[in-house]
């Protein structure tokens, strides 16, 4: 960490973030492509399935109904594997950042290699994220909205009490969603306190509360922009592959020459879209990096916590116990602390000269 650490505005957050990326680019961009990676080979054996002659068959046909249920068993098994695949693939990104912060230099094999022992964690974190932040609130506007619908249908209520119940309806959703979005927000750092930290998933979770405090619109305004700039990127893939298309139709008459060309800018939406997204993950992941040491200069004196351990005048506070596959704290090695330096505690100087 060469830079004086203060307090960062949300623009010189952004700029030290594609700073990060473009000094570690391939790095950035190898990790991120490990889902997709993954998606490859298990769509492989999917695509195998339905090359299989009958594979289209009518509903009764032995053969088709086998390989459906071949397909299905198939999904069933790889789509853990690869959810297992992303979460390994924002982790890694985080500890790359983490390292970069640090002043390191990350490698996609290191930055792997000290994600893996806690990739159970990491990826019980994004599962109970997923869970608190959008299915509670999801499974509550159901639990509100049922019996509103329920009655706008099967109550004989006139033209303005169904107005209303269709007004609440609309403002019970548009609710959900605000609860959503903010929840997203206040956990979107769990992962930076999970690496970072070491800590479980749920105390990842209850941190980046208390951290996201003050934030939260800075990081509202960070994912706007990557969405603006995910729809630009859509958009030109989309004219890159009607152009391609355009020339294909008015280069003749032939029908052989225009399904070419609709094939050929089919493959050039999926590359450009494919690739931008696969550019565009880690951006985010390190801009909450950043935005967690900032949140920790702002509260904690985070700044001058690090210049006292550069200086050697405090110890780095010793990690927390291990964590569980359910990101629950395991008890910490009860193995003495070595003396000297560098141990913990530092050794007590002699008072006397006789012990001098």
């Amino acid at each position: 960490m060469n830079e004086t650490l203060r307090p960062s505005t949300l623009g010189e957050i952004l700029d030290r973030t594609f700073q990060f990326y473009r000094n570690n680019f391939w790095r950035f961009v190898g990790i991120a492509a490990l889902p997709l990676v993954a998606a490859f080979l298990l769509a492989i054996p999917a695509a195998a399935i339905f090359a299989i002659p009958g594979i289209a068959g009518g509903i009764g046909d032995p053969a088709a109904m086998i390989r459906g249920a071949a397909f299905g068993l198939g999904f069933v098994v790889f789509l853990p594997l690869y959810l297992v695949s992303y979460a390994l693939s924002i982790a890694g990104i985080t500890e790359a950042t983490v390292s970069a912060q640090r002043g390191e230099r990350p490698t996609i094999r290191a930055a792997l290699k000290s994600a893996w022992p806690r990739l159970w964690t990491y990826s019980w974190l994004l599962f109970l994220q997923a869970i608190v932040a959008c299915l509670v609130p999801m499974c509550a506007a159901v639990v509100v909205i049922g019996p509103l619908v329920y009655l706008i249908s099967h109550s004989g209520a006139g033209l303005g009490a169904g107005f209303a119940l269709g007004f609440l309806v609309f403002a019970v959703g548009g609710a959900a969603i605000g609860v959503i979005v903010w929840l997203a927000l206040s956990f979107a750092m769990g992962m930076a306190v999970c690496v970072a930290e070491k800590k479980t998933a749920w105390q990842s979770l209850q941190r980046s509360w208390r951290l996201s405090q003050g934030t939260r619109g800075r990081i509202f305004v960070l994912y706007l922009l990557l969405v603006a700039l995910l729809f630009v990127v859509t958009m030109i893939s989309y004219f890159l592959a009607a152009m391609v298309a355009l020339v294909g139709a008015f280069s003749g008459h032939d029908p052989t020459v225009a399904l070419i060309a609709a094939i050929v800018g089919g493959i050039v939406y999926v590359v450009v879209t494919m690739g931008a997204q696969i550019a565009l993950v880690p951006v985010p992941w390190i801009a909450l990096v950043l935005f967690y040491y900032d949140q920790r200069i702002r509260k904690e004196g985070y700044d001058i916590e690090w210049m006292m351990q550069q200086a050697g005048l405090t110890q780095p506070q010793p990690q927390s116990g291990s964590a569980g596959i359910l990101g629950l704290a395991q008890p910490p090695s009860n193995s003495p602390p070595a003396d000297g330096p560098r141990g913990f505690p530092p050794v007590t100087p002699p008072d006397t000269l006789g012990e001098r």
